[in-house]
């Protein structure tokens, strides 16, 4: 997906040719991004999917006429045009793959897969049946973002020669399999330094990276058995090809005085562009250039940036469903978190 106007700034499409949805996964996430597309009139929710009855009569409530359903297998057998997972990251891949060779159109939360061997599979999935296949790298539709890919690409800054990104959370998941490897694939890592791999490849036009180094932990201490343990605190250095260099930072559970620090920050020869949230906020973010000691503001808050890369597949969706290439940025993204586990 390229930068441009925030997608959900478009219109919809008439309701005659609006997608027929399949909910998989009713969870928190899962109705948040429910309500966007409701909120967008963007599809039809025709089916919710979810193993726990609550979950499922609480999506039903934004979602009344929808068919509701226990599971996977019941959901692919309505005559739907896409499906919407949001399940735990064990089962994204596995639940793609079976809805892309159902000739369904899939959009999946993050991360697609736990691996990258497990990525390539999903996108090969997704070329053979030939179906649109979208991943909700929801930062790339702040306002915010989209103002420093536009201000990059028309060369406002100069080259870029360094990057610098951070996503910590005061408080970590609340649910027992992100602290499972086997089911998450990782730690904080996957959870919010994905988001910034994504960021930084994405804002740079997916450069090729020569190297890559990390330091990972756990409880403050460095962590020593990866292949079992998940992380809680990382950094990490990308050595682009073209010599710009990228430091990520991202945690669980951190001392930081306020709910979450995220910021992406853009340093260039004639001037910088940031990214931050405001006031520890999850959801508010201030964008700003930098000329020496000089800055304004290019973006504040209120933006209801949270469901805009569902609504865009949609959206999409409701003129084409074929394959599209944009999203083959996905598997460099999951190479680099591959490297940051030295795996």
């Amino acid at each position: 997906m390229t930068a441009a106007t925030p997608a959900a700034a478009s219109p919809a499409p008439a309701s005659a040719t609006l997608p027929r949805i399949g909910l998989l996964g009713c969870g928190w996430i899962g109705r948040l991004r429910l309500g966007a597309l409701v909120k967008a009139g963007a599809a039809r929710i025709a089916a919710l999917a979810d193993p726990v009855p609550a979950q499922r009569r609480a999506a039903a409530d934004e979602a009344p006429d929808a068919t509701i359903v226990a599971g996977l297998e019941e959901l692919l057998a309505l005559e739907l045009d896409g499906v919407v997972i949001a399940t735990p990251s064990a089962l994204h891949a596995e639940q793609a793959t079976a809805a892309l060779e159902r000739g369904l159109a899939v959009f999946c939360q993050k991360p697609l897969a736990r691996t990258a061997i497990e990525t390539r599979q999903v996108l090969a999935a997704a070329r053979r049946a030939n179906r649109l296949l979208g991943v909700d790298f929801s930062y790339r539709y702040t306002a915010g973002m989209q103002r420093i890919v536009e201000l990059l690409r028309a060369g406002e800054i100069g080259p870029v020669y360094a990057a610098d990104l951070v996503f910590h959370n005061a408080y970590g998941p609340d649910k027992p399999w992100f602290y499972d490897r086997e089911l998450s694939g990782g730690g904080c890592v996957m959870d919010l330094g994905i988001h910034l791999v994504d960021l930084a490849l994405w804002t740079l036009g997916d450069p090729p990276v020569d190297q890559v180094s990390s330091r990972l932990f756990a409880g403050g201490e460095p962590l020593r058995a990866p292949a079992r343990a998940v992380e809680d605190f990382a950094t990490a250095q990308l050595d682009l090809a073209d010599g710009t260099v990228v430091r990520l930072a991202c945690s669980w559970h951190l001392s930081a005085g306020c709910d979450a620090v995220i910021e992406a920050t853009f340093y260039g020869r004639r001037g910088g562009l940031t990214f931050r949230n405001v006031g520890g906020s999850f959801f508010d973010f201030r964008t700003e250039h930098f000329e020496g000691t000089r800055r304004h503001t290019l973006a504040d808050p209120p933006d209801d940036w949270g469901g805009r890369a569902l609504v865009a597949w949609a959206r999409r969706l409701a003129v084409r469903s074929d394959y599209d290439p944009a999203v083959a940025g996905v598997e460099n993204v999951a190479g680099v978190i591959d490297r940051i586990y030295g795996r």
